[in-house]
């Protein structure tokens, strides 16, 4: 079983902090609330840019200085159908990559088994809720060179993989959330956001080191 899979595919090994987060620079992260994050993203049409490669850079510094496992575009203000993750599966498998202009699969309802657990977001900073998704997901997209790509993600990873999808047509967790869940986690939010925005800035500052 590999211990590393790298844009879907196997690899032997791969640095702690990938290449892209050592060119990248820190974006704001966009929070709930925000106009950006309540509407569906534009599709990429151009692929093989400078531009592209360079927001992709940016997302995944932003998202290791966040402490996040995935991180969509519209996450640092840019209306995109982009997302970048490193995040484990439940066998401790991480998977690194980005997908652009991803298209969900999920099973069929028949066989689909719902598993409820603790999920957060960098956009509801400080916030944590259960959340039912489910324990299998495919994504079929395309790197930023156009190339096609099909991510098959389980457990934890499929729930990442579910998570950004939904970031991509304007949906946060907490619209997964009943009214009550909902209010809860913006309490949260509210508690903890600045100590959350400290951290941030403290591991900014050693990672710019």
């Amino acid at each position: 079983m590999p211990a590393l899979v790298l844009q879907g595919r196997p690899v032997d090994s791969y640095p702690a902090l990938p290449a892209e987060a050592e060119r990248g620079s820190v974006r704001r992260v966009t929070v709930v609330g925000e106009e950006v994050l309540s509407r569906r993203c534009r599709e990429v049409t151009a692929f093989g840019t400078p531009e592209l490669s360079a927001l992709i850079d940016d997302m995944f510094r932003t998202m290791y200085v966040a402490d996040g496992a995935g991180l969509a575009a519209n996450q640092v203000g840019v209306d995109l159908r982009l997302f970048v993750y490193d995040c484990p599966d439940d066998d401790g498998i991480r998977h690194v990559g980005h997908l652009i202009n991803p298209v969900l699969d999920l099973p069929d309802p028949g066989r689909r088994r719902l598993l409820d657990d603790v999920e957060g977001c960098l956009s509801v900073p400080g916030a944590a809720m259960a959340v039912p998704r489910t324990d299998r997901a495919v994504v079929r997209g395309f790197d930023k060179d156009g190339n096609p790509l099909v991510i098959e993600g389980t457990g934890y990873f499929a729930r990442c993989l579910q998570h950004e999808t939904d970031h991509l047509i304007g949906h946060t967790y907490l619209d997964r959330l009943s009214k009550r869940d909902r209010k809860h986690a913006l309490r949260q939010m509210e508690d903890r956001r600045e100590d959350v925005f400290a951290r941030r800035a403290v591991k900014a500052a050693d990672l710019a080191r």
